[in-house]
């Protein structure tokens, strides 16, 4: 049976929390964990080479819900204007921002902060302005943002002894949407997808600490517990299996896939890169163990194993995928 389970927004949280509390007394606190701990996750897998397809069969397949009248924030892969898989491939923005409006969205923002290049030079580099004119949606930098605009955190127990700092208008969205790239990541970050897609959510000047902390990939965890997107698409039209994030060894994973939750996504995305044939820092450590991955997990901002993981396709290519990352997810 098919169980699908989605990113709670603050107000759901406000009313699961209440009503996991009323409950305590009846389960006790075995009870209420097992009952936390069999959260499920859909991700939906289209094997294809055509972006624009494939992101409008993933989200038929995912049918994400509650859309309509929203406010929507894109968070891209705008970390310098290379190439895809290196950022965010236009014909995957265009078509998503389509099928976003074909839902009713109230308005659509894209916000971005690219690094180490300047974010408005990547932008018209990449064409981002013309597009945004064209498919009208708005297009914010938030390199150019006034510090009133940014939300501190400090969480309790993270390895971010000075907090951080994330833009307002995508911790207050009504539904932010990431769109990420299919990559390793050479600079200790180990692969790139939709958690470590929250680092150009913060101001460029922590970043460079990050970068050079041993806890780098449980910082890049911890900044989601400040956001949670309703969508996610992953582009793994072409991949990065080693280098990346600008550039790496390219190869062609003509995949496609949709989920409501990050930790979901990025273990499919890291079994993807195992079915590749990835560098040794994917393939000689099992999915879940990745740090971004297993932090994260920890976080509760995802399911907790990959058996909690439900992968829907629509035809006889993509199922013969889900099925091979089935068992790629089943080894851990």
């Amino acid at each position: 049976m098919v169980r699908l389970a989605h990113d709670l927004d603050r107000r759901d949280f406000i009313r699961t929390f209440s009503a996991g509390m009323a409950l305590l007394p009846a389960l006790g606190a075995n009870g209420l964990a097992q009952a936390l701990g069999s959260r499920r996750s859909r991700v939906a897998i289209v094997k294809t080479s055509d972006r624009a397809h494939g992101v409008t069969e993933a989200l038929k397949l995912l049918d994400p819900k509650g859309m309509a009248g929203t406010r929507v924030v894109i968070k891209p892969n705008f970390n310098t204007a290379d190439d895809a898989p290196g950022s965010t491939h236009n014909d995957t923005l265009s078509q998503l921002v389509k099928e976003l409006q074909a839902r009713d969205v109230r308005s659509i923002t894209l916000g971005e902060s690219s690094g180490p290049p300047q974010t408005r030079g990547v932008m018209e580099k990449k064409g981002t302005f013309d597009l945004a004119r064209d498919l009208k949606f708005d297009v914010v930098n938030f390199d150019e943002m006034p510090e009133s605009d940014w939300v501190s955190f400090t969480p309790p127990g993270s390895h971010w002894a000075n907090g951080f700092a994330l833009p307002r208008a995508v911790v207050s969205s009504d539904c932010v949407v990431s769109t990420c790239c299919l990559k390793t990541h050479g600079f200790g970050g180990v692969f790139t997808m939709s958690l470590k897609l929250a680092v150009g959510l913060t101001p460029k000047p922590i970043r460079r600490a990050m970068h050079q902390s041993p806890d780098m990939r449980q910082m890049i965890a911890e900044l989601n517990t400040g956001y949670a997107p309703k969508l996610i698409v992953l582009d793994g039209v072409s991949a990065f299996t080693d280098g990346g994030p600008s550039r790496g060894e390219l190869k062609a994973g003509n995949v496609m896939i949709a989920g409501h939750d990050r930790v979901a996504v990025d273990a499919v995305g890291v079994a993807i890169l195992k079915s590749l044939g990835a560098n040794e820092a994917i393939m000689g450590r099992k999915i879940f163990e990745q740090e971004q991955i297993a932090r994260a997990a920890a976080l509760n901002l995802g399911v907790a194993s990959a058996d909690a993981i439900d992968l829907v396709a629509g035809d006889g290519e993509s199922r013969a995928l889900a099925s091979a990352l089935k068992a790629i997810l089943a080894q851990g």
